[in-house]
């Protein structure tokens, strides 16, 4: 079975081969195709994964390319995750939010929708390529923003693409640890948007074992979303959010951290990402520890600033592990052998969460087998939830409206739209920030 990784250069493509090395089972993946657009860091990452594969009996082979229809050709699974603009694009999308007072992370706030502009047409091209080239691939999509680059994607592919994100699988198996029971035996009750849902229930055995959790002071707290958003605020909601929405519900204060710091995270780990690969240069590179040690170094300053802010501490070290890579080949077996098991993932809703159409793209628990994933039916959400996901899914649409026209007073809108820019004039200001500084959106007039 072959798979193809696009943005096979970058920095994360080795948890992907790592997962795929330790898959021994008949219709594993035997051919893995790296495609990127810089050779250097496509030699760069090719290095490691050989280094991982040394002592692997029957590894997968590993090629690499820069031609993408190349890479396209004959794919049983197409992994899109792909940077548009790189590194400096996204410290650069950081930078022009917070000098307007906003937030600029990469998927939440005026940077994600500025992310969202510049690779929407992107996606799209590789979406109308995969159809012609590899119409029997099915893609998984981990490109950000997850949930609105797959809808874009799913207008010229339908439910052959599947968004994945490691935050709900990370945020389930953190409650299911704290309550001592087995995440692989609990039915997660998550339903929202990608970084913008919430964990209503954890059941087991038909019991839900939630409201035990929301209970008990000493045990919500000692866990990462505990320490993040207050024991008292959880208590609040009756539910757990996703991590991101700290940005949502701490705008003021994540926004104010972010201008303090010294560095955006965008800018560390352009910063960061660049020392790795210039070591990689060099012969006498171990390039599994090289590799290894500027991963820990990332997972251990993931969302830090949050994390001051909120006075939560470091991260557990169990939380430093990654988890998307385990969620794309859970998909792959699923899909590839028929192994019938249950994954929160984005896909088209499909009826599931009643207040948006049935093609508007949702995180939500999915059944999933030969056939794909399709999403279960979940109760709805209350209305402090429902609004915002309402909001911010008539943003996305906003972004794939001016992604198609092409149109600056679109995009302007899709800024001015969103729950957490205050301001028209500021989205304006937004959208000729952006221009400026991102040659990808010459395309807005």
């Amino acid at each position: 079975m072959k798979l193809t990784i696009l943005g096979g250069g970058g920095f994360r493509v080795p948890l992907v081969y790592g997962a795929l090395l330790g898959d021994r089972a008949e219709g594993r993946v035997t051919h893995v195709v790296l495609h990127d657009l810089d050779a250097g860091r496509l030699s760069a990452v090719t290095r490691v994964l050989a280094e991982q594969a040394a002592d692997v009996p029957d590894a997968p082979e590993v090629t690499a390319t820069t031609d993408l229809d190349q890479a396209l050709r004959g794919a049983d699974f197409v992994f899109s995750a792909i940077r548009v603009g790189g590194l400096q694009g996204r410290a650069d999308d950081e930078r022009v939010a917070l000098a307007e007072g906003v937030l600029g992370q990469e998927t939440v706030g005026a940077g994600g929708i500025a992310y969202g502009l510049r690779t929407v047409p992107v996606a799209v091209d590789i979406a109308r390529r995969v159809a012609r080239l590899a119409p029997d691939a099915w893609v998984i999509n981990f490109t950000n923003p997850a949930g609105l680059v797959t809808e874009a994607m799913s207008r010229h592919l339908g439910d052959r693409v599947i968004g994945i994100c490691d935050s709900p699988v990370g945020l389930g198996r953190r409650i299911a640890r704290v309550l001592g029971v087995n995440p692989n035996e609990a039915w997660i009750d998550y339903a929202g948007l990608n970084h913008l849902g919430w964990v209503r229930g954890l059941r087991v055995a038909g019991h839900d074992q939630l409201p035990r959790l929301l209970a008990d002071s000493e045990l919500l707290g000692s866990f990462e979303e505990g320490k993040l958003f207050g024991v008292d605020w959880l208590r609040s909601l009756g539910a757990i959010p996703n991590e991101y929405l700290h940005y949502y519900y701490f705008n003021r204060e994540a926004v104010h951290a972010y201008q303090q710091a010294d560095k955006t995270r965008g800018a560390f780990l352009r910063d960061q990402q660049a020392r790795f690969y210039e070591e990689m240069r060099r012969p006498d590179t171990d390039a599994p520890a090289a590799w290894e040690r500027t991963r820990a170094e990332r997972e251990a300053t993931y969302m830090a600033e949050n994390r001051e802010t909120a006075g939560a501490g470091e991260r557990e070290a169990d939380d430093l592990s990654g988890g998307y890579e385990k969620v794309a080949l859970a998909l792959m077996r699923a899909i590839a052998r028929d192994e019938r098991t249950t994954l929160i993932l984005n896909v088209r809703n499909r009826g599931t969460l009643s207040v948006l159409d049935s093609e508007a793209v949702v995180e939500v628990p999915c059944w999933v087998g030969a056939d794909g994933a399709h999403p279960v039916v979940v109760d709805p959400l209350p209305i402090h939830a429902t609004g915002l996901v309402c909001a911010v899914k008539a943003v996305e649409r906003e972004v794939l409206a001016a992604a198609e026209s092409g149109s600056r007073a679109t995009a302007v809108k899709a800024f001015a739209l969103h729950p957490l820019v205050d301001s028209v004039t500021v989205a304006r200001r937004l959208v000729d920030g952006y221009t400026a500084v991102h040659p990808g959106l010459g395309y807005l007039t």
